[in-house]
């Protein structure tokens, strides 16, 4: 079993790198193997299990610098503003987003709700 292990995960590596995979679902479908069988030679947090995902990791870190490569040198905006978004502070994302809203009490105090409860109950309150 072990050499057919070892063998699994030279295979696993060569697909990593030879596919340029980024998920662990598409190495086992390179493999000879059903999904159980791999978490069972490949325990998560295992050796051999992070040193497959390193891999991944660097494929997706690759994708990632050559999509931001080819988003700062297109002509297109909506490329161009998602470029921008990913490298934006806070506050320039705060102002660019029109979907990101701030919500806070009068100089600075804790927001107070009255909730109303059907059936013309009272009002809940803190106290309650």
């Amino acid at each position: 079993m072990a050499n057919d292990r070892n063998k699994i995960f030279e295979q696993a590596k060569a697909a990593i790198i030879q596919h340029s995979l980024i998920f662990i679902e598409e190495v086992v479908s390179f493999l000879p193997i059903s999904k159980p069988t791999f978490y069972e030679y490949f325990p998560v947090d295992s050796n051999d299990f992070n040193a497959l995902k390193d891999l991944l990791n660097t494929n997706r870190g690759d994708i990632k610098v050559k999509l931001r490569n080819k988003w700062a040198e297109s002509e297109n905006p909506t490329l161009q503003i998602s470029l921008y978004k990913l490298t934006s502070s806070e506050e320039e994302l705060r102002r660019l987003s029109v979907a990101k809203q701030e919500v806070s009490g009068n100089e600075g105090q804790d927001l107070k709700f009255n909730i109303s409860v059907t059936n013309n109950a009272p009002p809940i309150t803190e106290e309650d």
